[in-house]
């Protein structure tokens, strides 16, 4: 029987294939010193770790806080602690252990919540966590959750009178389920007040890069995000990658004939004036109308079908930008770049960059 053995060293990111047991021991061993390198008055950041554990959300607050980085001095302890009893099975079939002891957040400089399962409506956040949370809060430790944490962070009451994001799948549940959160849905993390909160999932990693950034500077955490193959920060929101809203169809709407035609002469110059003509109304009773079938207004409503086009044409095309500001109508390139990035969070050539058919 072949005594091939395989070995996965979380912490230093070793994988290999090796029938030299004596190769493994020595790659525990360096694991090993590497996990003792932190100093005992370190900072200490603690991830909560809870059944049904959104697994990449957590392995975020791994890479960035538990792994050990000898190279820069005073780097942070890390320790996974149990959200609540019982076993922690997380997504993709793996089972974690970790330490059963909520006051260990009383020591916490950090305290980092993954998604929360069911985004807070289906599973109710353990009173016991929202004290220890509270508490752990009031010994002035930073709390910050990634995507659907914010859930907990709101059931614990820690979000009350600030400002707060999540992923945008969940900012519209989370703006109606706590009138007294300030939702920001098109950015890719908030601060206030020592509590972070982000954007979908892969936001954590921005987020957690501003924290390193606070705490080491800016030369470490470029260096940590080089490591990650990741640029230090990100420009945009989160509006960049929100699907974009299918155009309303109403049997026998009195608009559909001119949004129609509107759409089929974009790159035509429609004013007000030419929108009531054509619908054979008045601008007062067409920006009625448009406000009860759309819930905006007959102006703003051309500039996002005109943004939602040229970001269609830069997904799917090699035409040149200034060809798609004409064809979309924009006017000047000047206008689309403003209204392309006013609408969806960056620049057109961005865009085009990150979703485009060669990207």
């Amino acid at each position: 029987m072949s005594n091939l053995r395989y070995v996965l060293l979380i912490q230093d990111c070793h994988f290999c294939e090796t029938r030299d047991t004596g190769y493994i021991d020595k790659l525990r061993s360096d694991s090993a010193k590497m996990s003792q390198v932190a100093p005992r008055n370190a900072p200490l950041v603690c991830a909560l770790a809870y059944d049904g554990l959104c697994t990449f959300e957590f392995g975020i607050a791994v890479e960035l806080f538990a792994l050990p980085r000898p190279e820069f001095a005073d780097w942070y302890r890390y320790a996974t602690v149990k959200a609540e009893p019982g076993p922690i099975r997380a997504t993709g079939g793996i089972t974690i252990e970790a330490q059963d002891d909520l006051d260990l957040l009383r020591q916490a400089s950090l305290i980092i919540v993954p998604g929360w399962r069911g985004a807070g409506d289906d599973a109710p956040v353990p009173p016991a966590l929202c004290a220890a949370l509270q508490d752990a809060y009031a010994q002035g430790a930073r709390i910050a959750s990634i995507c659907s944490g914010v859930f907990v962070l709101a059931a614990a009451g820690l979000l009350t009178g600030k400002s707060a994001t999540t992923h945008w799948r969940y900012t519209d549940k989370l703006a109606a389920r706590y009138p007294d959160i300030s939702v920001d849905p098109d950015v890719l993390f908030v601060e206030d007040d020592r509590v972070f909160t982000s954007a979908g999932s892969a936001a954590g990693l921005d987020l957690g890069l501003h924290i390193i950034r606070q705490d080491h500077g800016a030369q470490v955490a470029a260096s940590v995000a080089r490591r990650l193959v990741l640029p230090a920060q990100r420009d945009g929101g989160q509006r960049q990658f929100v699907p974009r809203p299918e155009p309303k169809a109403r049997m026998g709407s009195d608009l559909a004939a001119l949004q129609d035609m509107i759409r089929a002469t974009l790159d035509e110059d429609w004013p007000m004036a030419r929108m009531a003509q054509t619908a054979a109304t008045s601008g007062r009773t067409l920006a009625r109308r448009f406000r009860e079938e759309t819930g905006d207004t007959p102006l703003n409503w051309l500039k996002l079908e005109r943004v939602s086009r040229a970001a269609e044409l830069l997904e799917n095309s090699a035409i040149p930008l200034a060809d798609i500001s004409d064809v979309c109508g924009f006017g000047s390139a000047e206008s689309f770049r403003r209204d392309f990035r006013k609408l969806m969070g960056v620049p057109p050539i961005r865009y085009r960059e990150r979703f485009g058919a060669t990207a």
